[in-house]
C-alpha cells in the first residue's frame, strides 16, 4: 500500500528557513508528479509547489515564488520543499501529494489532480 512520510516541519522565526521532505513508497511504487499543499486554520487549502519528474518541471504558487524551491529524487520517490524568508502567513499544515500516472488533463494547483496525500507536517512561523 502507498505510504507518504513527511518530515522537516517545526517552529521558526520570521525570516528563517525550513526544509520539508516527503518520501513515497509502496508496492512497485512510482509517481509522475509530487508536490505540496498547505492549509492554515480557518483557511482554504492552498497549492504551494509541484514537480513533474519528466523534464524536471516545477510549478510554484505566486505567494511563495522567489522564497520556496521544490526539488526531489525521482528514483527515491522523494520530494523536498526548501522554504526561505519565511513569513507568519506561511504558518500551516503542509501536506505532501502524489500523482501516480500521466493521464488526462490536469493542473498541478488542483487538489483533485493528486491520488495520494500525506498526513501533513506543521510549520509555524513566529513574528
Amino acid at each position: 500500500q502507498v505510504r507518504l512520510v513527511e518530515s522537516g516541519g517545526g517552529l521558526v522565526e520570521a525570516g528563517g528557513s525550513l526544509r520539508l521532505s516527503c518520501a513515497a513508497s509502496g508496492r512497485t511504487f512510482s509517481s509522475y508528479a509530487m508536490g505540496w499543499f498547505r492549509q492554515a486554520p480557518g483557511k482554504e487549502r492552498e497549492f504551494v509547489a509541484a514537480i513533474i519528474w519528466m523534464g524536471d518541471h516545477t510549478s510554484l504558487a505566486d505567494s511563495v515564488k522567489g522564497r520556496f524551491t521544490i526539488s526531489g529524487d525521482n528514483a527515491k520517490n522523494t520530494v523536498y520543499l526548501q522554504m526561505n524568508s519565511l513569513k507568519p502567513e506561511d504558518t500551516a499544515v503542509y501536506s505532501c501529494v502524489v500523482r501516480r500516472y500521466n493521464r488526462g488533463s490536469w493542473s498541478p494547483s488542483r487538489p483533485q489532480s493528486y491520488d495520494y496525500w500525506g498526513q501533513g507536517t506543521q510549520v509555524t512561523v513566529s513574528s
